[in-house]
């Protein structure tokens, strides 16, 4: 039997400057994204798309919730593995293109994790440890661009 998760947000527009969107530079792209019992993320368009370079995007969101997911269910897998992880660090990447109509999509996601274990017997099993984060990762899962993984680990 298959278990069913639903996930509920608020996502409240914040720029109205006074002419709603009376024109297309006639309002700013700010809005919250808001959960019960969380903090607010403050969020607007990339700044290339007239968006505040100072609040979160769309697009960097969708990066860090496949570095999130990849990281949780390595850390997941590891602990279950007896490998005990002391440090895990990622700069992940994502690459989108615009299309000739005004949208746009994603070409490819890189996470590049850095991972500390406390002995090195353990180095040798985390790559395996990734591919199998990512096979169960659920946003991976759900996205139709590449998502690869640069990994690298130190003691």
């Amino acid at each position: 039997m298959n278990k069913e998760h639903t996930y509920s947000l608020t996502v409240t527009w914040t720029g109205n400057t006074g002419t709603g969107t009376s024109g297309y530079r006639s309002y700013e792209r700010s809005h919250i994204i808001s959960a019960s019992n969380k903090p607010d993320i403050e969020a607007s368009s990339d700044p290339s798309f007239r968006g505040d370079s100072a609040r979160y995007n769309p697009e960097e969101l969708l990066v860090a919730s496949l570095s999130g997911c990849h990281m949780l269910w390595f850390l997941h897998l590891c602990a279950d593995s007896g490998i005990i992880v002391t440090g895990y660090t990622d700069n992940p990447t994502g690459a989108m293109t615009e299309t000739a109509n005004g949208g746009g999509k994603f070409k490819e996601v890189v996470l590049n994790p850095v991972v500390t274990v406390s002995d090195a017997s353990m180095l040798d099993k985390l790559e395996a440890l990734h591919e199998k984060a990512h096979e169960h990762c659920f946003i991976a899962n759900s996205v139709n661009f590449p998502v690869r993984h640069n990994a690298t680990a130190g003691l």
